[in-house]
């Protein structure tokens, strides 16, 4: 969006249904996201039909770059059994791109930029969080599971107790802020350009300097929006897969001490 339409944070509602909380839509984020689903699959189609195996075009050469770096991430990170992991996390970072960079078009209401709002960034991070709590479950055990809120495993056992209030509200933050992280920057990006589309506007009637150099405030803006949507936008990107692969490499805490406590039970 290069000339902001609407004031920030303001988004058109349908609703469905009597329940207001449950039932009620942000439909320009509906169809906002809907679009970045739908150009990330055909981007992930696209590669997978032109696959060449001595040739590889430009476009299949980066994705083999991004999911060779994930998948050396992943490894080093979480596990060598982990495979799930990578497309998942590269999943999420091309569907953020596509989100992100899609805000530098000339797109009116209702299409906008998906991820300056905040039901869709909290609905990504709850759904990473949900598999990463699942993934610890799946590889801790039941005990472990629970045995993993009383880190750090170092000390001893009364400290380790005190610790687990701690421990689950820094769980609980983990969605909460990644969320926030990537709504804050995104939103923050659609504020700037409502401000100084709104700057522009209150220049050129009074016969300023903008007024008589007409492309001028255009081209500050693109500028502007070159910065913002495909760096900071492809920063975001990446450090919301950074952070979910991290997150399932947090899930596996405690397996040795678990595994070490399991042996010690059979020995004796």
């Amino acid at each position: 969006m290069v000339i902001a339409d609407a004031v920030p944070g303001t988004h058109p509602t349908i609703q469905i249904c009597s329940n207001a909380f449950f039932c009620t839509f942000n439909y320009d984020t509906l169809i906002s996201s809907a679009i970045a689903i739908v150009l990330t699959l055909a981007l992930g189609f696209g590669v997978a039909f032109t696959l060449r195996k001595r040739t590889p075009n430009k476009l299949q050469m980066v994705f083999e770059l991004l999911l060779g770096y994930t998948r050396t991430l992943t490894r080093d990170t979480v596990s060598e059994d982990a495979n799930f992991v990578m497309p998942l996390a590269v999943t999420v970072f091309i569907f953020i791109l596509v989100a992100n960079w899609l805000d530098f078009f000339p797109l009116r209401s209702p299409v906008e930029p998906a991820n300056a709002d905040i039901n869709l960034t909290l609905a990504m991070a709850l759904v990473v969080i949900a598999i990463v709590q699942w993934y610890s479950f799946k590889v801790l055990g039941f005990r472990g599971y629970f045995r993993r809120y009383t880190h750090p495993f170092d000390v001893a056992m009364p400290i380790r107790i005190a610790f687990i209030p701690l421990n689950i509200i820094t769980e609980i933050a983990k969605p909460i802020s990644l969320a926030l992280r990537l709504f804050g920057n995104i939103f923050g990006g659609v504020v700037m350009v409502y401000l100084l589309t709104f700057w522009f506007q209150q220049w050129a009637p009074s016969g300023g300097i903008f007024s008589a150099l007409s492309p001028l405030p255009i081209l500050f803006l693109v500028i502007w929006k070159l910065f913002d949507v495909f760096l900071i936008g492809t920063i975001q990107a990446f450090i919301f897969m950074l952070l979910t692969v991290i997150y399932f490499g947090m899930a596996r805490e405690g397996l040795e001490e678990e595994e070490h406590h399991s042996g010690a039970t059979v020995n004796a």
